[in-house]
C-alpha cells in the first residue's frame, strides 16, 4: 500500500486550491444573479414592505455590503465552522444541512447501490449473448435511457406507477398530514421507490454500456484465447477472469460519476418533493440565499471528491499499473 501515501497526498493538495477557487466562483455567480434577495425574502408581502423596511432587511442580512466584504465576512465563518444563516429557512446553514444531508444520502446510496447492481448484470448479460436478441434488446433500452431526460424518466414513471396504477405515492418522504417520525417503515419505502427508481435508471444506462464492452473486449484479448486453449469453456471464461476484468473499472466509472448522482438527486428530490438538500438547493437559488447556496456547494464539492478519490483508489487496486503514474 505504499501507493496510497502519495495518492491522498496529491489529491488532498487538489483539493486545497480547488475549494477556493470553487467558493469565489459560486459566490460570484450568486452575486451577478438577476434575483433582488430582499424581494425573494419579503415575497408575496412586498406591497406591505416600504423602502425604510428594505433598507433594514439588507442590512439585518449584511447584503447592504458590496459583495467583496460579504464573501470575506462568509470566509472568515466559514474557517471557523460558521457558514452563516440561511435567508429562505432562518436558521444556521449548518443545521439544514445536517437536517437534509440524510435524507440526501439515504436516497443517493440506494440509488447507487441499485445503479450498479443493475447496469453491471444487464452488462453482463448482454455480453454473454452478443448478437443475440437479448443483447439487442439490452442495447436497445441503455441507448434509449442515456438519451432521455431525467425529468422525462421521472414523469413517466409517476404517470405509469402513481397516477395510472396508483400503486405509488407521487411525492414527499410521507403520506400528507403525517411528520417522519409519525411514519411506518412501510410508508418510508413506498414514498422512496419513485426517487429511487428515477436516479437508478438515469445511472444505468453508462454502466451496462460500459462492462458489456469491457467484457466483449477481454473475451476477444489475447489473455482470453490463452484460457480458451487450456480447455475452460467460454462461459467460465467470461464469468470468471472476464467478469474480475469488468467489474473493477465499471465501479470506478460509477464512483467517478458521483457528482452527475448528484446533480441527478437534486432533479429527483424536487420532481418528487423529497425534502433533501437538491430541494433546498433550488429554494436557495430561486431565493438568491448565498450563505445556503455556499454551504451545499462546499458539501457538494467535497462529496464528489471523495467519490473522485474512491474511485482512484478503487481503479489502482484492480490495475496495479497505474500506480507507476500517480501524481
Amino acid at each position: 500500500m505504499n501507493w496510497l501515501r502519495p495518492l491522498l497526498l496529491g489529491r488532498l493538495l487538489r483539493l486545497a486550491w480547488l475549494l477556493p477557487l470553487a467558493t469565489i466562483g459560486l459566490f460570484t455567480l450568486v452575486s451577478l444573479a438577476p434575483i433582488d434577495p430582499v424581494q425573494a425574502y419579503i415575497g408575496d408581502l412586498s406591497a406591505l414592505v416600504g423602502p425604510e423596511q428594505r433598507a433594514a432587511i439588507a442590512a439585518t442580512w449584511g447584503l447592504d455590503q458590496p459583495a467583496p466584504e460579504r464573501f470575506l465576512s462568509w470566509l472568515g465563518g466559514a474557517m471557523t465552522g460558521d457558514l452563516g444563516r440561511s435567508l429562505t429557512y432562518g436558521v444556521p446553514v449548518a443545521e439544514v444541512i445536517e437536517r437534509r444531508l440524510p435524507a440526501s444520502l439515504a436516497l443517493i446510496g440506494i440509488a447507487f447501490v441499485l445503479s450498479f447492481v443493475l447496469g453491471t448484470a444487464l452488462g453482463i448479460a448482454a455480453a454473454a449473448s452478443r448478437g443475440g436478441r437479448v443483447d439487442r434488446l439490452i442495447r436497445f433500452v441503455a441507448v434509449t435511457l442515456s438519451v432521455s431526460p431525467g425529468f422525462w424518466i421521472a414523469l413517466l414513471l409517476i404517470a405509469v406507477f402513481a397516477v395510472g396504477l396508483g400503486w405509488l405515492p407521487a411525492c414527499c418522504a410521507a403520506p400528507p398530514g403525517l411528520t417522519a417520525a409519525e411514519t411506518g417503515m412501510g410508508d418510508r419505502l413506498r414514498h422512496l421507490v419513485l426517487p429511487v427508481a428515477t436516479l437508478s435508471l438515469v445511472g444505468t444506462a453508462p454502466l451496462v454500456l460500459h462492462t458489456r464492452q469491457r467484457l466483449l473486449g477481454f473475451l476477444e484479448s489475447p489473455a482470453a484465447l490463452h484460457l480458451r486453449a487450456h480447455g475452460l469453456s467460454w462461459r467460465r471464461v467470461a464469468f470468471g477472469a472476464g467478469l474480475r476484468h469488468a467489474l473493477g473499472p465499471a465501479l470506478a466509472l460509477h464512483l467517478a460519476g458521483a457528482g452527475e448522482l448528484f446533480g441527478g438527486s437534486v432533479l429527483a428530490e424536487t420532481i418528487f418533493a423529497w425534502p433533501g438538500l437538491g430541494q433546498a438547493t433550488v429554494r436557495a437559488a430561486t431565493g438568491a440565499d448565498a450563505p445556503l447556496l455556499m454551504g451545499i456547494g462546499l458539501a457538494t464539492l467535497l462529496f464528489v471528491f471523495c467519490g473522485n478519490l474512491l474511485a482512484d483508489v478503487a481503479a489502482q487496486l484492480v490495475d496495479p499499473r497505474l500506480r507507476r503514474t500517480t501524481a
